[in-house]
């Protein structure tokens, strides 16, 4: 359990790391020519990097389960994409990133009501802490001024919807794999976006090819590390760790753009990248503490039997012993922290 937590947040880390690096050159890109266009040839590369996975193994092995789920799933993530590459080109890196982190806000609330996760107030702290960071970011370019807030309005607005993706990928994981996921993903945000791309089409130069085709691979892979951390850990534990794509825009955008961080935007970083070191050791020892219990209690589950099976099997105590080994065992999941320590001295 304790590898389980911190590769989850591993992997989105790395999947933040891949998005950071495709948004910063989705950025050339919608200055460029039209975002909505830009958006499909994105995800059109991004399907076709797909076909050496698709054509691995039996292509039914990725039709999906639940058809409708993929449907909405695709929804939220074009709508949310459509907003987000509007915006893109009328403002930096840094602050973009910043109001996106919004979204985990979002994400922490949807996950304690719709997918039922114990969102500890460790998660719920790290959370806030980390929108202070953002607040610190953002300070400088809350006006109105020159359309820049209207467009910081218009990214935050791609916030929710951002979620609703990430939680429906997270309820999906519960019965596809991986490899369905990211594949349905491309599919419908490709179909959904067409319309709008033939609409506002103009023929890219070779040069826009080759940016494109390398932000589609980036893209799916991130996406795929996405869906590689809900797998291994819960979505309110490993969403803190995107806090840290605020140093990557950063640093990217530095490269790219010569848009040099501000001493706000190095404040905010500090705090947030804080935060989500303080998560992961703390979610560390949480998960240390879970299979401490879960042996001890397993330990005494199978001394519970043996004692039932001896001379003494018959004697009251021994009975209810048995009896009172499920709850025992549930009273040691992983998720149970340091209250199933407890109960298992006191059950045991």
């Amino acid at each position: 359990m304790v590898k389980s937590v911190l590769r989850g947040m591993f992997w989105m880390a790395m999947g933040g790391l891949m998005l950071s690096i495709m948004n910063a050159f989705m950025r050339v890109m919608t200055l460029e020519m039209e975002p909505l266009q830009a958006q499909f040839v994105r995800y059109g590369f991004g399907f076709l990097a797909l076909l050496p996975l698709m054509l691995r193994g039996p292509v039914r092995r990725l039709w999906p389960k639940n058809m409708s789920g993929q449907i909405w799933r695709g929804l939220a993530q074009a709508a949310a994409l459509s907003l987000f590459f509007l915006a893109l080109p009328h403002m930096p890196l840094a602050d973009m990133t910043a109001i996106m982190f919004t979204t985990p806000f979002f994400v922490l609330v949807g996950a304690a009501l719709f997918l039922n996760e114990t969102v500890t107030p460790a998660r719920w702290l790290a959370a806030a802490v980390g929108f202070i960071g953002v607040a610190i970011v953002l300070w400088p370019h809350l006006g109105l001024d020159g359309g820049a807030g209207l467009w910081s309005l218009v990214m935050l607005g791609a916030a929710p919807f951002f979620a609703t993706s990430f939680l429906l990928t997270k309820a999906l994981t519960r019965d596809e794999s991986s490899d369905t996921l990211v594949v349905w993903q491309n599919i419908v945000v490709t179909v959904i976006t067409l319309p709008a791309a033939l609409y506002f089409w103009t023929d890219p130069t070779p040069q826009q090819w080759g940016l494109l085709a390398f932000c589609g691979v980036v893209g799916t892979l991130a996406h795929w590390c996405f869906t590689r951390a809900f797998y291994l850990a819960d979505i309110s534990a490993v969403q803190p760790m995107r806090f840290l794509d605020l140093i990557w825009s950063s640093v990217l955008g530095m490269l790219l753009f010569a848009n040099t961080p501000s001493a706000t935007a190095l404040a905010g970083g500090v705090v947030i990248v804080m935060a989500s070191i303080w998560l992961a050791r703390f979610e560390s020892g949480r998960a240390r503490v879970a299979a401490a219990a879960r042996t001890c209690c397993n330990q005494r589950c199978r001394a519970a039997q043996i004692r039932l099976n001896s001379k003494w099997a018959l004697r009251p105590t021994s009975r209810v012993a048995l009896r009172r080994l499920p709850a025992l065992r549930r009273s040691a999941a992983p998720e149970a922290g340091a209250s199933a320590w407890h109960r298992c001295r006191t059950i045991c």
